[in-house]
Parts: C-alpha cells; sequence; structure tokens
C-alpha cells in the first residue's frame, strides 16, 4: 500500500471524496467510426449512434467531476476497443494494493482488459492480478462495502470461475469476497450488473432497485446498517440507480431521472445532474459505468 506522501491511486471505497477519475470518450471508443457504430444492434444498444450529442455530454460529465474537484485523466483510442468502451467502469478494478484486471462477460469486451492494463502502465499503477479464462468479471458486478469487503454479483457478466479468482487474489490482503445472486431480469443480452440494482452513496445509505435485488443482498446491506432510498420504478429504464458518489454527500446522476433525484434530495445529498439520452441510457450504462475512480479520499 502507499504512503500518506505518495498516494496517486487507490480503492475499497465507493463513496470518498473523489480525486481522480479515468474516462473514455465516444471519440476514444470509435463512436465515429462508421464500422462500429454500424454494431449498435450486435451490441444491445437501443438506437443509430449520434456521435456529436454522445460526445457532447460526455464533455458535460467530465466538467461536472472537474468542478467537483476531481482530476479527469483520459484513456487513448485504440483499433482493440469498441463502442462499450466508453462505459470504463468495467474492464479494472484499484485496489489499495495494485488494480486488478478484468475479463469481461460480454464478448467484444474482452480486449479492453489488456488496454487498461496498458494505460495504468502509464501511470505507474501496478497489477495486482488479472482475471483468466473460463473466469469472467465484470467491475460493475463489484461493490466494496467497507475497506475488507467486497460484494460481487453472480450473474451473466461474472461468473462463479471469475469470483473464486478475485477472492484469491484479494484473501491474502484481509479482503473478505461475499458473492451476490442477480436476477435473471431481461435475460443474457441485457446489461444487468449488481451497481443496476444498488448504488453506495456515502457510508451508510445506498440508493436501490429494492424489487430485484436478492433477499440475501438485501438482509446484508441491512445488517450492516444501510438504508434505502428507493428509485421511483418508472425510472428504472432510463438507470435511476446508476448514481456516483462524488464524496461529501455530492452525487452525480441523470438528468432524466427527477423523480430518484428529488428523492435523493430529500435524504439530505447534493445531487449534480448532466443529460445522458445518448451517452447512458442508449448503451445502458450511468455515471457510475462512464467513470473508473483511480483515488479517493
Amino acid at each position: 500500500m502507499q504512503t500518506s506522501m505518495a498516494v496517486t491511486w487507490n480503492g475499497h471505497s465507493m463513496v470518498g471524496e473523489l480525486k481522480r477519475v479515468a474516462v473514455c470518450s465516444p471519440h476514444s471508443a470509435g463512436w465515429d467510426r462508421a464500422d462500429r457504430a454500424s454494431r449498435w444492434q450486435e451490441l444491445a444498444f437501443l438506437h443509430t449512434l449520434h456521435f456529436a450529442e454522445a460526445q457532447q455530454q460526455h464533455e458535460l460529465i467530465c466538467r461536472e467531476l472537474q468542478a467537483m474537484g476531481a482530476e479527469v485523466v483520459s484513456l487513448p483510442s485504440s483499433d482493440t476497443l469498441s463502442l462499450d468502451a466508453v462505459y470504463t467502469h468495467d474492464s479494472s478494478l484499484p485496489t489499495d494494493f495494485g488494480v486488478i484486471i478484468m475479463r469481461p462477460g460480454k464478448p467484444n469486451r474482452e480486449r479492453e482488459g489488456k488496454h487498461h492494463r496498458e494505460f495504468f502502465d502509464s501511470l505507474g499503477v501496478p497489477v495486482l492480478g488479472a482475471i483468466e479464462a473460463p473466469g469472467t468479471t465484470e467491475a460493475g458486478d463489484m461493490v466494496w462495502l467497507d475497506a475488507h469487503t467486497l460484494l460481487i454479483g453472480r450473474g451473466y457478466r461474472t461468473n462463479a470461475a471469475g469470483i473464486e479468482q478475485m477472492r484469491a487474489l484479494l484473501q491474502g490482503h484481509g479482503v473478505e469476497v461475499i458473492a451476490a445472486p442477480l436476477p435473471y431480469g431481461p435475460g443474457p443480452c441485457a446489461c444487468l450488473h449488481l451497481m443496476s440494482l444498488v448504488s453506495l452513496l456515502d457510508e451508510h445509505t445506498a440508493v436501490v432497485d429494492l424489487p430485484w435485488l436478492a433477499v440475501e443482498t438485501v438482509q446484508l446491506l441491512q445488517a450492516r446498517g444501510y438504508e434505502f432510498v428507493e428509485i421511483d420504478v418508472s425510472e428504472r429504464d432510463t438507470l435511476a440507480c446508476n448514481v456516483l458518489s462524488l464524496g461529501k454527500k455530492r452525487l452525480l446522476a441523470l438528468a432524466e431521472n427527477s423523480r430518484t433525484n428529488e428523492r435523493l434530495r430529500r435524504a439530505g445529498f447534493e445531487v449534480r445532474t448532466f443529460p445522458g439520452s445518448e451517452l447512458c441510457i442508449n448503451g445502458s450504462g450511468g455515471p457510475t459505468c462512464l467513470t473508473r475512480p483511480l483515488l479517493r479520499e
């Protein structure tokens, strides 16, 4: 682990004050390339891409992050990336001991792991390990309940073999890995992560899509003292549960989810928003998906 004087990266918190974050713009992910954009149906996007609008929305989220005091660093473009690379969160998991490179369960995303490894090398962040076949993991299924407990959703994107590899990588560092079953939902082609159903807002509060969470997951969170803010169910399809904690009771959410955002404000949070019709809702990836936090305090 780094000393406090030299900290430029860490992990183990979803809710500390966000100081450094990585992103991948639609341009870097090739949304403006005809050969990639033509695959939108194959990759389960809702409609054809409107690159200029998506890029503009991405610039808005970057400005919000910077306004809240976070340094924003950008992944470079690469011929190996697909449209989904814009959802930077999924292909790596920083820890206090180095980054773990994921092996995404969505086949077109598998090569993102190598890209993330090269990116972290350029930042001087060591690699703790990497998930290998037959394991699959996506960081959207991973929630740090505290510095020593990682909850991992088991579903179509993250399988049992991947969870066992995560457990083996972390157990020597005093981290308990707990598996959480995910529902069938809309089926294998849908982007249903654990963080599609729960996002931590601070050390004691979570926004949840309660009917879709497994009973054991609800009971685990309750046993740990979490209070719930439930989304407005009419905003489930517009990713109301996908809320990024910036720390200090500040959140970043999609402007489209006004009812849920109002519930969050009533719960005592400052909610900053940006429009995500093209960048987020079209590809089923909200503020948490677009960001790979690198440093929290």
